[in-house]
């Protein structure tokens, strides 16, 4: 990042986090609790089957158990099901990550629904979703969560202010508004259909951008001195639109891989502009599965 906003370093923070699981994850283990995390792949997703690599990775860094069933793209809804329930079941599987998304023809409502509350560590079962709802949170979806860990790690105020978050997915949108609203900051939820986005988001003293658009985000769109959270991961392979996106120093990353990685923010025109931004990469992903860990060692010790 060349320009003036503050680096939020969210892999230093995840690395804290981590460090300070480590401990608690070894405690538990010594007590015949070691934390395990059961994994759902279906399908042959490239990006899926890279997600679960670092995520049972992180795993092994802090001594956690875990086991992943791979099933084919084929699979069929009961398929999934049956892999759920006997996660469910057993006592050494405390946690339990279905990788999304899933294809088409498994209903992934109906699979989320299945996963039991208590080992729901991605924070999508509704029952979990309604008690973040009414600010009694078990577990709650990672991403949002590690945005506010940052946050608050960061010494950033939320108390009285304006958060505006542009997206209302349920997996990032919807719960990044509730934990705002949950510290008293004032929230806006911006989407497709909101008109003159700009105008909105300029009011923002902490903006988060979660909507999947490859820069969409720009100057304009921020108020100067604000709180910039960047959580898209768009992969870019258009010498010329990676030109506009990145700062000139990433473009290596162009001529080694073929591509780049953006967010939805467009950090060459905001980086000026804000007081603090996160990086893409290196940002909002690292905290996506240090808070993955945290729950599934909450979990072990809630068991």
């Amino acid at each position: 990042m060349t320009a003036t906003a503050r680096k939020l370093d969210g892999a230093a923070t995840a690395r804290a986090i981590r460090e300070e699981l480590r401990d608690e994850a070894a405690a538990l283990a010594r007590d015949g609790r070691r934390p395990g995390l059961g994994v759902l792949l279906v399908g042959d997703d490239p990006a899926s089957a890279v997600y679960v690599k670092s995520k049972t990775r992180a795993c092994d860094e802090l001594g956690l158990f875990h086991e992943t069933h791979h099933l084919p793209a084929t699979a069929a809804t009961a398929e999934v099901l049956a892999r759920v329930e006997e996660y469910n079941r057993r006592r050494d599987v405390h946690g339990i990550l279905v990788q999304l998304p899933l294809p088409s023809q498994v209903d992934t409502e109906k699979v989320l629904r299945a996963v039991d509350p208590a080992k729901d560590v991605d924070g999508f079962h509704p029952e979990n979703v309604g008690l973040l709802v009414q600010k009694r949170p078990r577990f709650v979806a990672c991403t949002p969560a590690g945005i506010m860990e940052l946050l608050r790690r960061e010494g950033v105020e939320l108390a009285g202010r304006r958060a505006v978050v542009v997206g209302r997915s349920d997996i990032v949108g919807k719960p990044m508004a509730l934990l705002l609203m949950h510290a008293d900051a004032t929230v806006t939820v911006c989407h497709s259909r909101t008109r003159d986005l700009a105008a909105v988001t300029r009011e923002a003293d902490v903006l988060v951008a979660a909507i999947g658009r490859a820069g969409l985000i720009r100057g304009e769109h921020v108020k100067p001195g604000a709180v910039v959270v960047d959580v898209g991961m768009n992969r870019v392979e258009d010498p010329a639109a990676a030109r506009d996106l990145v700062e000139p120093e990433r473009l290596v990353d162009l001529e080694k891989k073929g591509y780049v990685l953006t967010g939805d923010v467009h950090a060459p025109s905001v980086a000026p502009v804000a007081g603090a931004l996160t990086p893409v990469p290196g940002g909002v992903g690292p905290l996506t599965i240090a808070l993955l860990m945290k729950n599934t060692v909450r979990a072990a010790a809630e068991a």
